[in-house]
């Protein structure tokens, strides 16, 4: 289902502002919404076979960065919001981490080429696939690197809680298949993209992973 124009409006300004104004209402947001299954959906990222060191873009409030530090993976993260990169920042430190994250677009990263094995980005908005992006993530990953994007196809719970949350994500636009609107601009850039399906308790959550090649 594709969200009516008026409604991606909506959805971009009400985000706009959950991720600066109201940054501290991020996390209850989250949770309500997903109904407690944010987190869970999250940790489709880490792979067994991720390697360091990581790249997070659209850190958020810092809970997969926390996650992979304390999983011994070298990662650091950009956000643009600053509300979000204090909130985030704070989280490392009470978990016994220095800060590791930037305040910066994913479009303009400002660290070197060549530098990550691995960019990660979960349930992003439509910025992961604009060109400067895609261009930004080329560079900084390593030859053989790859692309982690997390997303849901659809919420499984039976519970009136579920069935709640499946209509809200699908109602949004937040849940469904992709299509090939997704692997197109990967195909382009020159990544060779792939499309998992990781089926947990109450969702099917889609990982897309879009390697570099090695010359």
């Amino acid at each position: 289902m594709n969200p009516k124009p008026w409604l991606v409006r909506l959805l971009r300004f009400f985000f706009h502002h959950l991720y600066t104004t109201f940054a501290w209402g991020y996390d209850a947001v989250a949770w309500t919404t997903s109904m407690g299954q944010w987190r869970t959906w999250q940790s489709a990222a880490l792979r067994k076979d991720l390697q360091s060191p990581v790249l997070e873009l659209g850190a958020g409030p810092g809970h997969l960065l926390l996650d992979l530090l304390r999983n011994e993976y070298r990662a650091v993260a950009l956000d643009a919001s600053p509300q979000m990169t204090r909130i985030a920042a704070r989280r490392l430190r009470r978990g016994g981490h220095q800060p590791t994250i930037l305040r910066a677009r994913a479009q303009a990263i400002p660290l070197p080429a060549h530098t990550f094995a691995a960019v990660i980005s979960t349930f992003p908005s439509e910025y992961i696939l604009d060109r400067q992006t895609l261009e930004e993530i080329w560079r900084v990953l390593k030859p053989g690197g790859e692309l982690i994007v997390i997303g849901v196809e659809r919420i499984t719970g039976r519970g009136i809680h579920d069935r709640l949350a499946a209509w809200l994500y699908r109602f949004t636009g937040q849940a469904g298949d992709p299509g090939d609107h997704w692997m197109k601009p990967l195909e382009a850039m020159g990544f060779i993209p792939d499309l998992e399906r990781v089926r947990q308790p109450r969702a099917v959550v889609l990982r897309f992973r879009a390697r570099k090649p090695i010359p």
